[in-house]
């Protein structure tokens, strides 16, 4: 539990020193940056943020599993939003294959 909190840590740390030297900060704000930004502010302390980081890393790809299975099934049984789905997706990528 140590190691990986000290390696939170020196992730966050990496990515304050990458906010800090960038000179587009819009191309760069995902939600750590935002956590960062929102310790700057006073929001949040040094904890806290280590703490989002650290759950974050743990608990997305579980959630995301879960959440990707439940709106598959949904999509499964509604052919109507199915249907209207693969026409934006045509609509957007126009002549474009479509790519995992």
């Amino acid at each position: 539990s140590k190691d990986l909190k000290g390696a939170m840590e020196i992730l966050i740390e990496q990515k304050r020193q990458m906010l800090s030297t960038v000179e587009k900060l819009d191309e760069h704000m995902d939600f750590a940056s935002q956590l960062i930004f929102a310790q700057n502010r006073g929001d949040l302390t040094a904890e806290n943020v280590n703490q989002c980081v650290l759950e974050m890393m743990i608990a997305a790809p579980d959630t995301l599993s879960v959440t990707l299975f439940f709106m598959l099934i949904l999509i499964a049984e509604h052919p109507t939003v199915e249907e209207e789905m693969m026409r934006e997706i045509e609509t957007v990528l126009g002549k474009l294959e479509l790519q995992s």
